[in-house]
């Protein structure tokens, strides 16, 4: 277990969260599963909401089918094949059941989740608690970075500095500003890559692996090591591309492993960081150097849940909303997978929220199988070492005038407004209707 004495919190973070939330990239919102909302927008006419029933396993072998062309293969390239099916069911055969799998004498499931597939499952013992399509196939999106974490921090010295390129600037889909010539830790890296879900950082991190084939291929070794064998990446960030496929259960697994490493158990608990900026272009006139800036968890149950411990979410068009998260009550710490979720008729963090509170409530017996230790037995390790993270920086004595993590959206959100409420006047003054009539 690693110590650390925690920073306080930059009081400049309370501006820049509210300046880049209304400039649409508070760490970068395409492709995270984080949704902004525009004030006054009219929410668009939805059919009734219904929980999909995947009782007669439709996504057993495959995740379901795509709805654009990111999974085509390149040409001359053969399309995957499905991963085979393991007999009997890794887990137990509880596990191998297709819709909702309970143990006997809980609760009902808690209403209003839309997730298609979904495992809550004890990061100490390793039993799985409840399920929903636990060995269903679905795509990641960005939850596959918890893979990338385990093969990059297991293998990276941190504080090694590496130069950003235009190749890590111009990935696809969230970025959190890496810039050509800017200089990062690898530690940076890492945390732009767990706490904003930074494509620019995986490509970057990927480059050091030895490239994107060899990252991929890297990746799915320790799938396999882990027994997650309903897992297959294609790309190092977790968009689509062929043959991509996890399940509730992998995701489950590959969450629990990166979390018996310290380093990824601090990062994905920690509430912002300051991130370098990079020097100005010389092949663009005008250019001035980018100066650095704060980056914040994108993870809303970090501030929001008790006892929360960190998470990943992620989206893309085929996957939908995905979601890994966990937390601890009373000295139990529980991880919850959403895969192909909805932010209707609630949001994914929310839909979690409400499902870890409902097993919290588990008696210690109840359970319907296990995950599989990295030996690949098949059945729990309860000797597993789960890193701790550490304390909040708000937790710090004198710090009472910085916001906690508890009201850092409030200040956000407060922020937001009156930076937007500025720029209304200062267009209506520029407009010439504010001036003094002569």
């Amino acid at each position: 277990m690693s110590t650390r004495t925690p920073r306080r919190r930059p009081r400049r973070l309370r501006t820049l969260a509210a300046a880049t939330l209304v400039a649409g990239i508070f760490c970068g919102t395409a492709g995270t599963g984080l949704d902004v909302a525009v004030a006054g927008a009219q929410p668009a006419a939805t059919p009734p909401f219904t929980t999909p029933n995947t009782d007669d396993c439709p996504n057993k072998v495959s995740p379901p089918p795509p709805i654009d062309t990111s999974e085509v293969p390149a040409p001359g390239d053969p399309a995957p094949t499905p991963l085979p099916v393991p007999s009997p069911p890794i887990g137990g055969p509880k596990l191998g059941q297709c819709g909702v799998v309970l143990p006997p004498g809980v609760p009902p499931v808690p209403a209003e989740i839309s997730a298609t597939g979904w495992v809550i499952a004890d990061l100490n013992s390793g039993r799985v608690l409840a399920a929903k399509d636990p060995h269903g196939r679905y795509r990641p999106a960005s939850t596959i970075k918890t893979l990338l974490a385990i093969v990059a921090l297991r293998s990276l010295d941190l504080t090694k500095v590496v130069t950003g390129t235009q190749e890590d600037a111009n990935a696809e889909g969230t970025r959190v500003g890496i810039g050509p010539g800017g200089r990062y830790t690898n530690k940076q890296l890492m945390q732009a890559l767990i706490m904003c879900s930074g494509n620019d950082a995986a490509h970057a991190i990927a480059m050091q692996l030895g490239g994107v084939d060899a990252t991929v291929a890297k990746m799915r070794a320790e799938a396999e090591r882990l027994h997650a064998m309903d897992t297959r990446p294609a790309t190092p960030a977790g968009l689509d591309g062929p043959g991509m496929s996890t399940s509730p259960y992998d995701l489950a697994t590959i969450f629990r492993e990166a979390m018996t490493i310290p380093t990824f158990a601090e990062l994905i608990h920690t509430e912002q960081a300051d991130f370098p900026g990079f020097p100005a272009d010389p092949k663009i006139p005008g250019d001035k150097d980018h100066p650095g800036f704060v980056i914040a968890n994108d993870n809303r149950l970090l501030y929001d849940f008790d006892g929360d411990l960190g998470g990943k979410t992620g989206f893309t068009d085929d996957a939908r909303q995905t979601f890994v998260n966990a937390a601890e009550r009373g000295g139990r710490r529980l991880v919850i997978t959403l895969l192909k979720a909805d932010v209707l008729p609630i949001r994914p963090p929310e839909q979690a929220a409400r499902l870890l509170e409902w097993a919290f409530a588990f008696p210690p017996d109840a359970y319907v199988g296990s995950l599989p230790d990295s030996s690949r037995s098949g059945s729990a390790n309860p000797s597993v070492t789960l890193a701790s993270p550490p304390p909040h920086d708000s937790d710090q004595p004198g710090d009472e005038d910085t916001p906690t993590h508890d009201d850092l959206p409030t200040y956000i959100l407060a922020g937001g407004i009156l930076v937007a409420l500025g720029l209304v006047i200062a267009a209506w003054w520029v407009s010439g209707r504010g001036r003094r009539r002569r």
